[in-house]
């Protein structure tokens, strides 16, 4: 019955939620696409039953091409279990689901549909999304991804798993609807997460050579709050992919506005890219 809800375009938000998709090349022609949304738990209707808590969120997702040809399609149903004295508390909390999905690059129109199975209530979302092409002739970047977790997986989760990309558990924060950047508190850490693509190689070392800037500024005086630089010698056995992990600790930061920039030159083929990422501290 939700993806009734996509095929007659009926939009409603009694169950409002958002949305972020990134973008990941897995190889010259697929790019992987993880989706990430968050409801806040406020927003979901909860049942008691035997002294547990329980909220029920059905999920539709349907990614379609241009031409209308539907590419991929995923339904999940997520459920919040919590012992009933501790409901205060995670209503005060955000429930995020995370779905990855292989795409061939181009325009894309998303539908999300979701439930709130118990309160009967039901919110949708549709964007146009432009999946890039990684293409083999020019320095390019994954999304930069601002994650609330970051952290190494056993061997055997490699690829697979919720938030897990490659080796690694990176769970984005996601922005609010009123495009407000997103937020830490300063008793978190912030977590960069980025992959370059495309770097030339040394015909004589077999080996790329680039830089790596970060600089991270605060929006509220344009003041520069850190500058650090590392370059590919310094980084292990790389081939023309690399994968850029930061994590900060907000502890000393002042609270407001910050904008993080991660410049990577290629001394070899003379390009550059300067992705960069707004957040706040609380």
């Amino acid at each position: 019955d939700l993806e009734e809800v996509v095929t007659h375009k009926i939009s409603v938000n009694l169950l409002p939620f958002e949305v972020r998709a990134d973008f990941v090349k897995v190889t010259g022609d697929t790019v992987l696409v993880p989706v990430t949304l968050q409801v806040k738990n406020r927003d979901v209707t909860f049942v008691n039953k035997d002294g547990i808590q329980r909220g029920v969120v059905n999920i539709f997702g349907r990614l379609t091409t241009m031409t209308g040809r539907v590419a991929q399609t995923f339904e999940d149903t997520v459920t919040i279990e919590q012992p009933a004295e501790l409901l205060p508390k995670v209503l005060e909390k955000n429930s995020v689901y995370w779905k990855a999905l292989p795409l061939r690059p181009g325009r894309y129109r998303m539908d999300l549909v979701l439930k709130d199975v118990n309160g009967d209530r039901v919110g949708t979302w549709s964007r146009g999304i432009m999946v890039p092409d990684f293409g083999d002739d020019r320095l390019a970047a994954s999304s930069l991804i601002l994650a609330d977790q970051m952290e190494r997986v056993p061997a055997k989760n490699v690829g697979s798993g919720n938030f897990v990309i490659g080796n690694t558990k990176v769970r984005p924060r996601v922005e609010d609807s009123t495009g407000k950047p997103v937020s830490f508190k300063r008793d978190q850490k912030v977590n960069f997460w980025m992959q370059v693509y495309n770097l030339g190689i040394n015909d004589q070392t077999k080996k790329p050579s680039a830089t790596v800037e970060y600089d991270i500024v605060s929006l509220a005086n344009n003041k520069p709050i850190v500058h650090t630089v590392e370059n590919t010698d310094q980084m292990g056995n790389l081939g023309d992919q690399m994968t850029l992990e930061k994590s900060l600790n907000l502890m000393s930061f002042e609270p407001g506005l910050y904008q993080v920039t991660i410049k990577v030159s290629d001394n070899i083929s003379k390009q550059s890219i300067t992705p960069t990422a707004k957040f706040v501290i609380e």
